[in-house]
């Protein structure tokens, strides 16, 4: 248990039932996004234009993603870890996260490594294993494949690092059942989930079904996209239809999904997120209009804290 939730279950158990309420509802009105930004928003544009944007952007992590999405974590090895680690302290920019699918979850140790020495504390991948099954099927394979990360778990946690592992579409961990049993199964601190709504809602969930899913998850929610699916992202449209994924602009009402993380004291990273189509390009033409599109859908998240 996080220790400031363990201090407030104590002070509650300890309290008078009218202070413990008060003091979940201070809590609650305490409540901040600690926002991260997703480098793959910008396409392959260099860290160069990205990283002096940050503060607009309201935001001191950033999610550094490689190659089809973006190209950043190949620009890090280009310039050389060094040269990136000025470039962040420079620009008053910490690292918070690589997310690296194409290394998948058994892939990391060596980016483990990489992430720690940067000062990161987060890696994504998506959970691998059969896809399309459901009940006692899915949970057995889920149960499987928990068991084979606890090697890279304990990796994981020799270098003060976690992992989380997206919902992605068609696979083996793509449903509110399978995330849940993920997290019973594999029992640490060090591993969690990385959800991502867009997904979820292409499975038929709206936003209570959200909401009651991050409430079970608790304190093994590592990562909250802001992100709904809108008119989809797997084909080219119109930008004004492909930017409905973003907070704000499609038909999914965040309230109860910020409600719920207001009530489970969510302090993982909120990343503002969207595909564009083709993947590798940037939301929008510039870094500029990239962050004020960012700042957009961060205003109205903050509008219903």
């Amino acid at each position: 248990m996080k220790r400031r939730n363990f201090i407030k279950t104590v002070a509650g158990a300890a309290a008078p039932t009218w202070m413990a309420a008060a003091n979940t509802a201070n809590a609650a009105d305490d409540f901040k996004f600690k926002y991260i930004v997703g480098s793959s928003m910008f396409g392959e544009l260099p860290l160069a234009e990205i990283l002096p944007l940050m503060a607009e952007m309201k935001s001191e992590y950033i999610d550094i993603w490689p190659r089809r999405h973006g190209n950043q974590r190949e620009q890090v090895e280009e310039m050389g870890h060094d040269k990136f680690a000025a470039m962040l302290k420079e620009h008053g920019v910490k690292l918070g996260c690589s997310t690296r699918y194409d290394l998948g979850p058994m892939g990391l140790r060596d980016e483990m490594k990489v992430v720690a020495k940067l000062g990161g504390n987060l890696l994504i991948a998506s959970g691998s294993g059969p896809k399309k099954l459901k009940g006692a099927e899915l949970k057995s394979a889920v149960k499987d494949f928990a068991e084979k990360m606890k090697p890279h778990i304990a990796v994981a946690e020799q270098n003060g690092v976690a992992i989380g592992i997206e919902n992605h579409a068609n696979n083996l961990m793509d449903s509110a059942d399978s995330l849940k049993w993920f997290v019973e199964f594999a029992d640490s601190k060090h591993v969690g989930i990385a959800l991502a709504p867009y997904h979820l809602e292409g499975l038929g969930l709206n936003a209570v079904d959200l909401a009651k899913l991050i409430e079970d998850l608790g304190d093994r929610l590592l990562m909250f996209y802001a992100w709904q699916h809108g008119m989809g992202c797997s084909k080219k449209m119109p930008k004004d239809e492909e930017l409905m994924q973003m907070p704000g602009r499609g038909k999914l009402d965040f309230g109860p999904l910020v409600k719920a993380l207001k009530k489970t004291d969510y302090s993982g990273y909120t990343e503002i997120f969207m595909h564009p189509t083709p993947r590798g390009i940037p939301i929008l033409p510039t870094a500029k209009e990239v962050a004020d599109e960012i700042n957009r859908a961060r205003g109205y998240l903050e509008g219903l804290i």
